[in-house]
């Protein structure tokens, strides 16, 4: 297929191994784990200060700029860039094509963010990386890397090396100056934009969509989610600045949606799309949720600019593997008795979409919600539509160091909300609480933040492996 990217190289070795060499997986760990992590450090003033693509442009010119070798998908947004990165690289993947994504934050461990045809990095390849990578950032004038820039490059090269025909590469956070932004692209997506982060990113949504619009680049195609009146005019304004062609979902690009239900598939959504390069009939959302619709139609209007760009796609195949795509920590169901999902929803929109997907798709007597969210989030806007859906709610600490008290939670929700709630010690705690509440046909929903998700998950695993080996016994 004809490439508009640089030709591609054969994988090579970069970085000469040292006396301070990071030789195993732990050790890799270690070395990003000393590093400044935005993620899990409260933002201030003068680490904002500090955001510029000047290191990660360094560092990867340091390593050969590896992401010049193949083509890139770029997805920034608020709400939805990982739903739509997994639905555009299962599409692809079924096409034939080796594709790598890119995508941010993790759940249960950082090799997660980095995956090629769904398979997640090996722990020897994440240390080699990890130690090439590192070599880069000692040398002279590259600076000091943070945490997330580190990862990016590693998903650059790891890429290069192992040779993908496309990678679906997802922001961290904003657009004009998250580390990925310093990638060439074929097509942009722009999920929704909602307030988030507002302390950076700004306080209005317009001020929000100025900073994810940082990702268009001229002649480059953008599928844009719809947005409200203000968003869209700023996405319009920057495109046109910019000299990218934007389209957006409901107008540039034709788009209906039907809710209904099979014995097959149970509660879904069907949706048919027009888009200048491409059209799909009654194509099945694989994922639940009205938010979830609009995010497929991004995706599969990505997939249609970048078949108009030579990309090698089958779309019947696509569709076929559209079908497949699942979501690690999105309205995941880990325990069946009693009925526990976790969903990563970490912001007063996705918490809005969380309630109404789980109110469409989940049926439930009574729900019992388990929440904890980071203290620099809006925590009214989530609480107030966590009282919509919750019959009970529980308070909890995330485990991180940006976590809110949940005291503070509950003082908040009580202004809120005349609804039950109580405040746990530890979610072990929170667990015990809800299991005593409900019933057969009820709901545990935890939710507020990844972090909550990936301790959920690892508390019922061993919870599980602890049950079945006294069973053995």
């Amino acid at each position: 297929m004809a490439r508009t990217t640089t030709t591609k190289r054969k994988p090579t070795t970069r970085g000469n191994r040292s006396n301070g060499a990071i030789r195993t997986y732990r050790a890799a760990l270690n070395y990003l784990n000393s590093t400044v992590n935005f993620e899990r450090t409260p933002l201030t003033r003068q680490s904002v200060s500090q955001m510029n693509l000047g290191r990660i442009k360094r560092l990867a010119s340091a390593l050969g700029n590896p992401q010049n070798s193949y083509r890139i998908a770029h997805v920034a947004g608020t709400k939805g860039k990982g739903s739509t990165v997994a639905m555009l690289t299962e599409m692809l993947k079924a096409c034939g094509l080796k594709v790598g994504t890119y995508t941010s934050p993790h759940v249960m461990h950082v090799r997660e963010r980095i995956a090629i045809n769904g398979e997640d990095i090996s722990e020897s390849q994440f240390a080699k990386l990890m130690n090439d990578v590192a070599t880069a950032a000692s040398k002279p004038r590259v600076g000091t890397p943070t945490y997330f820039e580190l990862l990016t490059a590693a998903a650059f090269l790891h890429f290069e090396r192992e040779e993908v025909d496309i990678a679906v590469i997802e922001t961290g956070m904003g657009g004009r100056l998250d580390a990925t932004n310093i990638v060439k692209p074929d097509v942009v997506g722009i999920t929704s934009v909602n307030l988030d982060h507002t302390g950076i990113l700004g306080e209005t949504l317009e001020a929000i969509a100025v900073e994810k619009a940082g990702v268009f680049k001229p002649d480059i195609t953008v599928v844009a989610s719809p947005q409200t009146e203000g968003v869209t005019k700023v996405l319009r304004q920057q495109a046109e600045e910019v000299g990218c062609p934007i389209q957006f979902v409901g107008k540039e690009i034709g788009f209906s949606c039907r809710f209904e239900s099979s014995r097959a598939l149970g509660p879904h959504t069907r949706i048919c799309l027009t888009s200048p390069h491409g059209h799909f009939e009654h194509v099945h959302s694989p994922l639940c949720g009205d938010h979830q619709s609009l995010n497929c139609a991004v995706a599969l209007g990505m997939l249609a600019v970048l078949k108009s760009r030579g990309v090698a796609i089958d779309e019947a195949k696509a569709i076929e593997g559209l079908s497949k795509t699942k979501m690690q920590g999105r309205m995941e169901m880990i325990s069946d008795d009693p009925r526990i999902m976790v969903d990563g929803a970490h912001n007063a929109a996705s918490v809005d979409a969380l309630m109404r997907a789980i109110g469409q798709n989940v049926p439930y007597d009574s729900m019992v919600i388990i929440f904890g969210c980071q203290k620099d989030k809006d925590i009214s806007g989530m609480l107030r539509h966590i009282r919509l859906g919750a019959d009970k709610i529980i308070f909890v600490g995330t485990g991180a160091p940006r976590s809110a008290d949940p005291q503070d939670l509950a003082a908040t929700f009580s202004d809120v909300s005349h609804k039950m709630f109580q405040v746990a010690d530890d979610l072990d705690d929170a667990l015990s609480i809800a299991d005593r509440a409900v019933g057969r046909d009820d709901l545990i929903c935890i939710t507020g933040s990844f972090q909550l998700v990936a301790r959920a998950k690892r508390l019922i695993a061993a919870k599980k492996a602890e049950l079945e080996a006294a069973i053995q016994a």
